[in-house]
């Protein structure tokens, strides 16, 4: 496959070429090639051309979108709304008004081959709670932190009531002082631990984001106070 860069109107504009396959070559005709007119998934510009596709067809809907994050739209017509956001090639509508919701559902089928999988349960991890006799709507990560604690193997471990316990310090000398030390912390999983914690501190545990954000300032040179601080997995 060829790729062509030319620069129109002072924007760069990538153009992809598919080469004439070994065999199909026409004498004389040597230099043409085949251009792509759709998308072939799996290319890594395949996700780029699927956003402008969706984009343009849920905005000439009446769908507007957030200008934060640009996975998330929003129609509003008077006191009604609703709220859809994309997933990769997964979509959760949220709105107000059942009727608002069938006529978004029938454009979406109209220009997406798609199905209905029903009422949102359950979304990158995230469990969605939903209790209308108690007006209810909750977020929780239950399975994804018992994933997690399985995998750092602290599933069994005593729980905690505290993310950091009281009169714990921490500093850049903690670190490790000798090659025996050094050694020890080699194998300990502590950045990949950062990360986990961060992601259910972004999505649905605010409560850790202080213990996470002290703990992510160590993870060039960390030692064993570090690592047992980030057993805020217990807390967890």
């Amino acid at each position: 496959m060829d790729v062509k860069i030319v620069f129109l109107n002072g924007d760069l504009e990538e153009k992809i070429y598919m080469s004439q396959p070994e065999g199909f070559l026409v004498e004389g005709q040597e230099h043409m090639v085949c251009k792509l007119k759709r998308s072939i998934y799996g290319l890594k510009q395949a996700s780029r051309q699927w956003y402008f596709k969706f984009n343009d067809t849920v905005t000439s809907f009446g769908f507007k979108e957030n200008t934060i994050d640009q996975c998330i739209y929003i129609m509003v017509s008077g006191s009604k709304f609703i709220f859809l956001i994309l997933h990769i090639d997964g979509i959760l509508l949220a709105t107000n008004d059942l009727g608002l919701l069938h006529n978004t559902k029938s454009f979406l089928f109209k220009n997406f081959e798609m199905k209905d999988t029903g009422e949102g349960s359950y979304l990158i991890g995230i469990e969605i709670i939903c209790d209308r006799s108690q007006e209810l709507l909750g977020l929780s990560q239950k399975a994804y932190i018992n994933k997690v604690l399985e995998k750092f193997r602290m599933d069994r471990c005593s729980p905690s009531v505290a993310p950091i316990q009281k009169g714990d310090k921490f500093s850049l000398m903690q670190y490790p002082k000798n090659k025996l030390e050094r050694k020890e912390m080699e194998n300990i999983p502590y950045p990949s631990v950062v990360g986990s914690l961060m992601y259910a501190q972004t999505c649905t545990r605010p409560d850790i984001s202080f213990a996470v954000g002290m703990l992510g300032r160590y993870q060039s040179n960390l030692g064993m106070d570090h690592w047992k601080a980030a057993k805020v997995l217990r807390y967890l």
